[in-house]
């Protein structure tokens, strides 16, 4: 439910994908997002801000998978 409502919004508020390059980018930049809040000490995860950041990653995996491969 959390994927989905962070993919809805994200197609309400951006515009889709122009290109792969595009998309790999905003998709990579979400990686690394949740890449931060992984590397942190353990005692000072934010285990929501994780959680957060993986829905996001999913979300924008799933808006690539639309936006750049579509039917093709």
């Amino acid at each position: 439910d959390a994927i989905r409502a962070e993919y809805k919004h994200a197609c309400r508020s951006y515009e889709p994908f122009h290109s792969a390059h595009e998309g790999l980018a905003i998709l990579l930049e979400e990686v690394e997002e949740l890449k931060d809040e992984v590397f942190r000490k353990s005692e000072n995860r934010d285990w929501v801000a994780m959680r957060r950041e993986a829905t996001q990653v999913a979300a924008m995996a799933i808006r690539f998978i639309t936006d750049v491969c579509g039917d093709k």
